[in-house]
């Protein structure tokens, strides 16, 4: 009932059945995503423990290499975007390890699971919404949207809302693609 409530929001909201229907298709109720909403590090661990796990030594060894390895890329986002090269790395190390955890999590039930939940259903559904028009508008492909338990997407762990607002499609391919494009995920990033 749920599902065919939401289905008839988001055509109100103008997205295509078409991307409704495909995008919905396999979304199911994950259990697994509400234990994760109502236990979060970041409001259980004390502040000390919780940059202390995600502060490392081998993090900064590794965004030195990143740095390195990206110089060129990293100096022209800081120059346009006037945004610390440091800052950046640091965000994309806590966020994701540079990439390495981006979430498995299947962003779309992710986030209809959050809707459907009564916890913090408005935010949730309109950031489900959101997504669906950024699918609709083909910025998103629905095929890669898989990501953290609450709906984050990419390097930097944005919010479809971020997404619409921030992202930037910075190697101009016509996509936004904030988990295989450095350049976008980057750039996105700073403007954010």
């Amino acid at each position: 009932i749920w599902l065919e409530k939401f289905k008839i929001s988001a055509q109100r909201e103008g997205i295509s059945e078409k991307t409704i229907n495909n995008s919905l298709k396999n979304a199911k109720y994950l259990e697994q995503v509400i234990k994760y909403d109502r236990y979060q590090p970041e409001f259980f661990e004390d502040t000390k423990t919780y940059i202390k796990k995600r502060a490392t030594r081998s993090r900064m060894l590794k965004a030195k290499k990143l740095l390195i390895k990206n110089k060129k890329l990293f100096n022209e986002v800081e120059k346009k975007f006037k945004v610390e090269k440091e800052l950046l790395l640091a965000l994309w190390g806590i966020e994701t390890n540079f990439g390495k955890h981006v979430g498995k999590m299947e962003i779309v039930s992710s986030l209809a699971t959050l809707s459907f939940d009564q916890r913090r259903s408005d935010f949730f559904s309109r950031e489900l919404l959101i997504l669906l028009k950024l699918i609709d508008n083909k910025l998103i492909d629905v095929d890669t949207l898989y990501g953290s338990w609450a709906g984050a997407y990419g390097n930097f762990q944005f919010m479809p809302s971020t997404i619409k607002n921030y992202a930037i499609d910075y190697d101009k391919n016509g996509k936004i693609e904030l988990k295989t494009s450095l350049k976008d995920s980057i750039a996105s990033a700073a403007n954010y």
